[in-house]
């Protein structure tokens, strides 16, 4: 068994204009202080990190990796959330989501999809020289707004999506093969991969790629009130990424899963600080133990009413409590003899 590592921060949350969280070397010197080991670093923020120079330099590579050892930390995988998110827009999200792309390419969907296909591949050649093997990103969505069946889709509707979904990403994962990095969806509503059926769809259609790998979250989980737990024992072979975050969700006689249109602070389901929510952590670490999770556990911070300062400094020690370090030997293996086959025979009764 392997022993995740961590504890870890996602840094987007945090990135800023203001000191210390406009610049990699004074972010990361501030996350080490809380007690951090990694950091997974958002590719699309210039203040951090240059996505088309780490794909190309490998000095640059090494100059990122050289800073965050300075403070004892490592990279434990870079982020492409918005990008991937624009792989597969629906129009009916279009000026949403342009935000997200650079100012050149805002207000021509096509252009704006070439440009996310591009970071994404970036990201992989960019992974590889930093000597990653997972990568964060989400799915995008073609399918999403007709989640709720009314009214009644068109007839094949969601295959077609699906189809054309598949379609977009198998280049970026066959791009991700070549580079010998997973590509980790993060299965989260919004995403047209938002739960275990729908990444199944996913993956049937990209032929079972071997790169088209999830990145774990319970938090979205209890919020759309999936079993987050055998989530894990059906998945735990894709699970690649490992996002360690709270929620609640506490229904009403006036409001449940769809909270009503209510900010996130007054919704029955919202996102909680480390120890705040409902979700059963020892149990997540647990599995992901059982079943060798060969990953960083990896705060994202987001909560409704914590301020994030001291979201981000309960977190590191919260992780830390929860990693299991491993067992090399059994328990009871001081009770154990070595292997006697006569004397098996004689515990059982049976003649010679």
């Amino acid at each position: 068994m392997k022993t995740i590592k961590g504890p870890a921060i996602f840094l987007a949350q945090f990135a800023g204009d203001a000191a210390p969280f406009n610049s990699l070397d004074a972010i990361a010197r501030w996350a080490a202080g809380l007690g951090y080991k990694g950091v997974q670093i958002p590719s699309w923020d210039g203040r951090l990190f240059d996505l088309a120079r780490a794909a190309d330099s490998q000095d640059y590579c090494d100059e990122v990796q050289g800073t965050l050892a300075e403070h004892g930390l490592s990279i434990t995988e870079l982020s492409t959330h918005l990008q991937g998110q624009l792989v597969a827009v629906h129009p009916a999200y279009d000026a949403q989501f342009d935000a997200f792309a650079v100012p050149e390419v805002r207000g021509n969907p096509a252009a704006r999809q070439a440009w996310a296909v591009d970071q994404m591949k970036l990201a992989a050649r960019a992974s590889q020289r930093l000597g990653l093997t997972a990568h964060a990103t989400f799915s995008g969505a073609l399918a999403w707004p007709y989640v709720y069946p009314w009214p009644q889709r068109p007839a094949g509707l969601v295959y077609d999506a699906f189809d054309e979904l598949a379609r977009r990403w198998k280049p970026i994962l066959d791009m991700f093969d070549d580079n010998g990095v997973d590509a980790a969806f993060e299965i989260h509503p919004g995403e047209d991969l938002h739960d275990g059926v729908t990444f199944e769809m996913f993956l049937d259609r990209v032929g079972g790629h071997a790169r088209a790998n999830i990145l774990y979250d319970p938090s979205h989980y209890v919020l759309q009130q999936l079993d987050y737990l055998a989530f894990i024992d059906i998945y735990h072979e894709r699970i690649k990424c490992f996002h360690v975050k709270d929620a609640e969700f506490r229904p009403s006689g006036r409001s449940g899963v769809y909270g009503g249109y209510q900010s996130w602070v007054d919704r029955p389901g919202r996102f909680r600080s480390l120890g705040d929510g409902q979700v059963d952590f020892p149990a997540i670490f647990s599995k992901m133990a059982h079943y060798d999770f060969p990953g960083w556990a990896v705060l994202e911070w987001e909560c409704a009413l914590k301020h994030p300062a001291v979201g981000a400094a309960e977190g590191a020690p919260f992780i830390a409590r929860h990693i299991i370090q491993v067992t090399e030997h059994a328990f009871d293996d001081f009770a154990a003899g070595s292997a006697d086959r006569a004397l098996n025979r004689k515990v059982m009764g049976i003649g010679d």
